[in-house]
C-alpha cells in the first residue's frame, strides 16, 4: 500500500543507539480503533515507509516515535494491508500475541466495504486529500496558509486557485507542489495598442521651497504696514515729496536680494570634498549613474542618519556619494555599494582604492537587493544578476573568508540585540568575515583584516537602503516584503548596529565572553 525503503531498521542492537519501540495508541478513525494498546509488545526491527503526501493516512498503527507499524488502504472491493515487521519473532513479539489475532479479524471485517467502510476507518475521500502546508503570497514570500485555503486531492495537477492557493500541500516530509502557471504557460505583455491610453509611471510629489516666497511678503506685508500707519499720522505727504525716490530704490532692492537665488562659492573640488568629509562624520555610498538607484540610496542614508540622531549619540552630517576611481574613501568609516544587475566591471584603479580602505580599517556594505528573486539556498548562496556582479567586483578583491553572521557575533549586540538583519526583504542572508578562532596560526596572514576584530566587508541582499529611504516628508518611499510589523523599525536598527559596529569596533565583544568573565571574577 506505500513505498519502501531499502534495508530495515534495527532497533536495540550492540551497534546501535535507539531502543526497541513500543506500539502507540491506535488512532480513533483507524480499523484497530478500541482495541487494547499490549504494553509488553516491543519491535526490535522493521521496514521503513517512504515519506509521503498520504503515508500518514494510510498509517493504521505506528510505534511511539510516529514510525507506521501497519500500513494499509482500499483498492477495489477489498484492503491491501502491511505489516512492516517479519511473521516470526525475530523482529517482534507483535505475530505471537493475541492483538495480533484482532487487527487481522478487524483487517478482514473491513475488507468487504468499499463505500462505506464502517466505524473507525477513515473514508476514501479524506485518505486521497492533503491539506495546504504553506502558500505562497502575491510577493512570492513563503507564510502560512489562509483561512480560506482546501485540502486538494492527492492527484491535483491543476493551476493555483482561489481555494488551492500556490504552495506546499501535505507532510513536511513529503510534500506536493502546487504552482500558478503550468509547465506550457507563457507569460505575455499586456497589448496595450488599441487602447487610447498615456503611459506614465508612479512618482512621488516633489516639495516646492516657499521660504523665499514667504519670506519677501512677509517684508512686503511690514513696509505696507508702515506706510499705511504713517498715511493715518498725517506725516507720510512730506516723506514722500522728500525722499520718494530713494525709498522705491530702497524697496527694489530689498526685493531683489530676496529673491534672488543665492550662488554658492566656488572653490577647488578636491579641497572642497576633503573639507565636507572630514569636518563632520558622514556616511557614504556609491554613485551607480543610475538615477533612480542613486535617488533612492541617497534618501535611504539620510534616513538612516537622522535615525542614527534620534536614537544615539551621533549626530553625522548628511550622506556623500563618491566615486571609488576618483575620491578618497579614507574620511568614512562606512561606505555602501548597491550592486547593479549588469553592471560592468569598476575599473582597475577603483578595485584598488576599494582594496586599500578594506585593509586600512574601512567596511563596505555590498547590497545586491535581490533576496526576493531568488531567495538564498541551503549554503547561502544564490545565483542571481547581482550576485553576478557582485562575483565579478569581488574578484579582484583580496576578500578574506567570510560567513553567515553568527548569533554570538559582535554585530548582533553592538547597540540593539538583533537576531537578522532585515531590510526592503528579511530572506536574504548577511555575511562577514570568519572569525579566526583562538588557536588560529594563520590570523596575522588573513587578507584584508579588518582594524579592531572589525569585518571590512559585509555582504546582504535584504535592500537595506531601500527600507531606510524616506522621503522629505518622513514618509517612506519604497514598500517593504512581506511587510511583517515593525519590519522597517528593525531595518533601521540593523543599520544602526552596522554604524556602530564600524565606529566603535569589538568593545562589545566582552559580551560574547560574559559567563566567563564573570566565572574569572568569581575565582
Amino acid at each position: 500500500p506505500v513505498k519502501l525503503r531499502r534495508g530495515g531498521r534495527i532497533l536495540g542492537g550492540s551497534l546501535t543507539w535507539e531502543k526497541p519501540q513500543h506500539l502507540a495508541s491506535f488512532t480513533a478513525d483507524g480499523p484497530f480503533a478500541g482495541l487494547a494498546v499490549p504494553k509488553d509488545i516491543t519491535v526490535n526491527r522493521q521496514v521503513l515507509a517512504e515519506p509521503d503526501a498520504v503515508l500518514a493516512t494510510k498509517s493504521w498503527a505506528s510505534l511511539e516515535d510516529g514510525t507506521p507499524l501497519v500500513t494499509g488502504e482500499h483498492r477495489g472491493k477489498g484492503a491491501v494491508s502491511l505489516f512492516h515487521v517479519s511473521a516470526d519473532m525475530r523482529w517482534s513479539d507483535l505475530p505471537m500475541s493475541g492483538s495480533f489475532v484482532e487487527m487481522l479479524r478487524r483487517i478482514v471485517d473491513m475488507s468487504g466495504y468499499t463505500s462505506s467502510p464502517g466505524a473507525g476507518v477513515a473514508s476514501e475521500a479524506k485518505v486521497e486529500t492533503v491539506a495546504p502546508l504553506r502558500t505562497l503570497d502575491g510577493f512570492g514570500a513563503f507564510g502560512p496558509p489562509p483561512s480560506t485555503a482546501k485540502p486538494m486531492p492527492v492527484d491535483f495537477r491543476d493551476r493555483a486557485t482561489s481555494e488551492h492557493p500556490p504552495g506546499f500541500y501535505g507532510p513536511a516530509e513529503g510534500p506536493l507542489a502546487v504552482n500558478t502557471l503550468a509547465a506550457a504557460d507563457r507569460i505575455a505583455p499586456l497589448d496595450t495598442s488599441t487602447l487610447r491610453a498615456q503611459h506614465a509611471s508612479y512618482t512621488n510629489a516633489e516639495p516646492r521651497d516657499l521660504r523665499g516666497i514667504l519670506l519677501s511678503s512677509s517684508l512686503a506685508l511690514f513696509l505696507i504696514d508702515a506706510i499705511v500707519v504713517a498715511m493715518l499720522g498725517g506725516g507720510i505727504a512730506a516723506l514722500l515729496r522728500r525722499r520718494a525716490a530713494p525709498a522705491v530704490l530702497a524697496f527694489v532692492f530689498v526685493l531683489s536680494t530676496m529673491l534672488a537665488a543665492p550662488q554658492p562659492l566656488r572653490a577647488d573640488d578636491n579641497d572642497d570634498f576633503a573639507i565636507k568629509a572630514v569636518s563632520q562624520t558622514r556616511l557614504a555610498y556609491v554613485v551607480t549613474g543610475n538615477s533612480d538607484v542613486d535617488s533612492i540610496v541617497k534618501a535611504g542614508m539620510s534616513g538612516l542618519t537622522l535615525f542614527l540622531a534620534q536614537r544615539t549619540a551621533l549626530e553625522a552630517g548628511d550622506p556623500v556619494g563618491v566615486d571609488p576611481a576618483h575620491d578618497e574613501l579614507a574620511f568614512f568609516p562606512l561606505i555602501y555599494w548597491p550592486v547593479m544587475p549588469g553592471a560592468p566591471k569598476p575599473p582597475q584603479d577603483a578595485i584598488n582604492r576599494i582594496d586599500a580602505y578594506m585593509k586600512q580599517g574601512g567596511t563596505v556594505v555590498f547590497d545586491t537587493r535581490d533576496a526576493i528573486e531568488a531567495p538564498p539556498g541551503d549554503g547561502g548562496a544564490s545565483q542571481t544578476p547581482g550576485m553576478q556582479a557582485l562575483r565579478n567586483i569581488l574578484s579582484s578583491l583580496d576578500v578574506p573568508e567570510l560567513e553567515p553572521v553568527p548569533r554570538e557575533h559582535v554585530l548582533t549586540k553592538t547597540f540593539y540585540l538583533l537576531r537578522d538583519f532585515p531590510g526592503r526583504f528579511n530572506t536574504g542572508q548577511t555575511w562577514v568575515e570568519t572569525l579566526p578562532r583562538d588557536d588560529d596560526d594563520d590570523a596575522a596572514s588573513r587578507p584584508a583584516r579588518g582594524g579592531d576584530g572589525v569585518s571590512p566587508i559585509i555582504i546582504t541582499s535584504n535592500d537595506l537602503a531601500g527600507a531606510w529611504a524616506l522621503r522629505p516628508d518622513g514618509q517612506p518611499m519604497l514598500p517593504l516584503t512581506p511587510g511583517e510589523p515593525r519590519q522597517r523599525e528593525f531595518a533601521f536598527r540593523a543599520g544602526v548596529n552596522i554604524v556602530m559596529y564600524t565606529l566603535t569596533g569589538n568593545y562589545k565583544a566582552d559580551l560574547v565572553h560574559a559567563p566567563a568573565l564573570i566565572e574569572r571574577l568569581g575565582q
